[in-house]
């Protein structure tokens, strides 16, 4: 029976791992053979990967894939891709090979904006509030010179510092709503700790200058970026949209279709922005940057004229097709696993070293690309036709299936439907 535990951190990596089986795995064959085959070899290796987190006791791999032929604004890129889902890095493949023909891709930086807050109370008069701010908001800049001043060496730093009513909201709530150029940093660390300084100062301050005490509530960045944005889009005449039996004007018509009731229709686009998300996720986690940050901007950014939207858009206009999205992005290429993790490293010398702007512009058109690929099958073959194929290889690995089995069974369906059933019938038919 599982027990509570006191001092788990101060724990040996082994000793954890003894006691979560004694505990919880004693009935799981192999436990411990599983965790620590996922040890790497290299033990400098593995005591950085050790400490990238808490409680650690082995390391959880993902694939990382390459999907390449992506041609932005005329420069060809290889894009990695860390995603454990099939059919997504072969689906952005495919799409860049379409559009490099086609004029490639085309992106563009709109705004590199990032916001962050200090929350707090006040009961007093409002007025007071605001004579105050104006007066000291000099003062909270330069109290944070210590933190700021590398930053503004590069070209960053504090852009602005707003005083917010939110008391129509929220009985006695104020922000300190403050934005920053954080260059090539995602700039967590950098606008929290310009927060908590501007809220030691402004609560400081308040008390001698305020009849009423601030109190201070939190000090935290935002990952709603609305002013962080990227352009990403593709286009191309209607009737360059020709590939194999694809009538062009029909595909481009129920395309522009497909992207409209996404637009309307909060159920489906759900689904499909996450099949954008498919792509911009695995290229920002493939990079060392925070996927679930990048996740809730993005998908409160989709809702923000008070519906849940299509991303993308589409339209034809004088026999062109076009094809876009703008997405807030707030990324970064230096600090945090950019300099820590072998592979996220490897990851951004395939992209050539890019800064945070290149970086926004090369996740967003992956994002772009992968929802391209979705909309074209749904829109003419089907989207499991493929994504069954590509899937076939883990129904296979689930049965344990040997390399003679597999090559018979990827040769059956080459002219055959896949389908889950379907496979396992193969496989038992071949082993009888």
């Amino acid at each position: 029976m599982s027990t509570l535990v006191s001092g788990f951190s101060k724990l040996s990596k082994t000793e954890k791992i003894n006691w979560l089986i004694n505990n919880y795995l004693s009935d799981f064959k192999d436990a411990e053979n599983i965790l620590k085959q996922y040890w790497n070899t290299d033990n400098k290796l593995q005591q950085l990967h050790d400490e990238f987190i808490e409680n650690t006791i082995t390391n959880y791999y993902l694939p990382l894939g390459i999907a390449p032929n992506f041609v932005i604004n005329d420069k060809v890129y290889a894009i990695p891709m860390t995603i454990e889902e099939s059919s997504v890095v072969a689906a952005a493949s495919k799409a860049a090979k379409f559009w490099q023909t086609r004029g490639g891709f085309k992106t563009k930086v709109l705004s590199t904006t990032k916001i962050g807050q200090v929350h707090f109370t006040y009961k007093g008069d409002f007025n007071k509030l605001q004579h105050f701010f104006n007066r000291v908001k000099s003062q909270l800049i330069t109290d944070a010179k210590s933190i700021t001043k590398n930053m503004e060496k590069r070209g960053g730093g504090i852009l602005d510092i707003q005083l917010k009513n939110k008391t129509d909201k929220l009985n006695h709530y104020y922000q300190l709503h403050a934005t920053f150029e954080t260059l090539d940093a995602m700039g967590a660390n950098f606008i929290n700790s310009c927060l908590e300084q501007f809220s030691k100062t402004f609560k400081a301050e308040a008390e001698t200058s305020l009849p009423q005490p601030v109190n201070i509530i939190m000090s935290i960045l935002s990952n709603y970026v609305p002013n962080c944005l990227v352009r990403a889009e593709v286009s191309c005449k209607v009737e360059d949209l020709v590939d194999k039996d694809i009538n062009p004007q029909l595909f481009a018509e129920k395309f522009v279709q497909a992207v409209n009731i996404a637009e309307v229709e909060p159920y489906r686009a759900v689904t499909h922005n996450k099949g954008i998300m498919n792509g911009i996720d695995a290229v920002v986690l493939a990079t060392g940057n925070d996927f679930r940050a990048v996740e809730a901007g993005v998908h409160a950014y989709a809702a923000k004229d008070g519906q849940y939207s299509s991303l993308t858009h589409a339209k034809i206009e004088n026999g062109v097709f076009y094809f876009w999205m703008e997405i807030p992005l707030a990324l970064g290429t230096v600090g945090g696993l950019t300099s820590l993790h072998p592979l996220v490293k490897l990851a951004l010398e395939i992209l050539g070293k890019p800064n945070a702007k290149d970086l926004m512009q090369i996740v967003a058109v992956a994002g772009l690309a992968q929802n391209f690929g979705a909309l074209r099958s749904l829109t003419t073959t089907g989207i499991q036709e493929g994504h069954m194929k590509m899937h076939l290889m883990n129904i296979l690995n689930q049965f344990e299936a040997t390399a003679t089995e597999k090559e018979q069974i990827v040769n059956h369906f080459k002219t055959n439907v896949v389908t889950h059933s379907a496979v396992v019938k193969a496989i038992e038919k071949l082993r009888r």
